[in-house]
């Protein structure tokens, strides 16, 4: 699908923010919707075809939280959503990850990078269905020490527990367990799971990991992604 026929819904109370994004995404060639709350949403996302829905968390009425929860309930699984939100302490963002949330952008952001993060989201959702087209009945999983992924399912494993993984730190580990012992730059990381091939100035990077480590860790006391100080990151179990 080009970018002049991919329709993206933003749901933004602030004019100002809005009308930013707007003409910038237009400028690319996409189709922006743009809705002050919730009033409507529905209707378009089972009528339209939407491509990214851009939510904003401090709404009037119901917060984007609460919206993004609507969303997955309505049976939108495979929707891109991206948060923005001023809200930007890591308390926050896993708050939104966990309501469902494919990704963050915290406020004030660089349209270049939420350009960046909008190109990967789509084009990461389009890969994904032909890859489910292409093999529908074929298995694949990856084990290592007390992690197991299996990537037809897209469900991850610890110790034989299911850990509760958004999108991104599904990637992430999936990324790691295919090669385990391998040092990962964060400029690699950036490339293979966001598809940003460019220093963006965040650290989203080092945001996910701990997020991921911290849900391994809530099950195992053993250490499994660790820190390669200067270089980046390696999946690495020791006896």
């Amino acid at each position: 699908m080009s970018v002049e026929q991919q329709k993206i819904i933003l749901v933004e109370d602030e004019q100002g923010v809005a009308d930013l994004i707007v003409q910038g995404l237009e400028e690319d060639g996409y189709r922006v919707i743009h809705l002050n709350n919730s009033e409507g949403l529905e209707v378009l996302l089972s009528t339209q075809d939407i491509s990214l829905v851009l939510l904003d968390i401090l709404l009037p009425g119901t917060n984007g939280l609460e919206i993004c929860r609507q969303i997955r309930f309505w049976g939108y699984t495979d929707l891109p959503v991206m948060m923005l939100t001023a809200l930007g302490t890591p308390e926050n963002v896993v708050l939104g990850l966990d309501n469902g949330a494919d990704d963050y952008l915290s406020k004030p952001f660089k349209l270049i990078e939420l350009k960046a993060r909008i190109r990967s989201l789509i084009r990461r959702k389009h890969s994904i269905i032909q890859a489910t087209q292409k093999d529908q009945d074929h298995t694949q999983e990856y084990k290592y020490g007390f992690l197991k992924v299996d990537d037809y399912k897209k469900v991850a494993y610890c110790d034989g527990q299911e850990l509760n993984l958004t999108s991104t730190e599904y990637r992430l580990l999936l990324l790691f367990i295919q090669s385990p012992k391998k040092v990962f730059e964060r400029s690699l990381l950036l490339d293979k799971v966001w598809g940003i091939n460019f220093d963006i100035g965040s650290n989203v990077v080092d945001v996910y990991v701990n997020y991921l480590r911290k849900k391994i860790e809530k099950v195992t006391s053993k250490k499994a992604i660790h820190t390669v100080i200067g270089m980046g990151y390696v999946l690495k179990i020791e006896d």
